[in-house]
């Protein structure tokens, strides 16, 4: 449901607008658990076919984080809803690049 927002004392996953996911603060080994189970949350709520999550605002990202959006892009999948990556942090990017999974975050990578 747009407007609803969970937070961990690390990181913040709200849905502002209907179908846009804004992530902030930590996707990391420290936030993982917690942003995957909140992720997830926010993303049953939410009623677009269609969902963007934008990363613009995370401040670190681990291998940790990039498994969590792994595992929301297939949370998508299953629920046959799309999800696209947007403005994912370099540093995360190079993870997956080097665990050769870049390709799965699709355009975003």
């Amino acid at each position: 449901m747009a407007g609803e927002a969970r937070q961990t004392a690390l990181v913040n996953i709200s849905e502002p607008r209907e179908g846009r996911v804004i992530v902030s603060g930590e996707l990391s080994f420290a936030t993982a658990r917690e942003a995957r189970q909140t992720g997830l949350l926010v993303l049953e709520g939410s009623r677009a076919d269609r969902i963007v999550i934008d990363c613009a605002a995370v401040t670190r990202a681990d291998s940790a984080g990039l498994a969590v959006l792994l595992d929301w892009l297939a949370w998508g999948r299953r629920k046959s809803r799309p999800i696209d990556l947007q403005n994912l942090p370099a540093s995360l990017v190079a993870i997956a690049r080097i665990s050769e999974v870049d390709g799965m975050l699709g355009a975003a990578s």
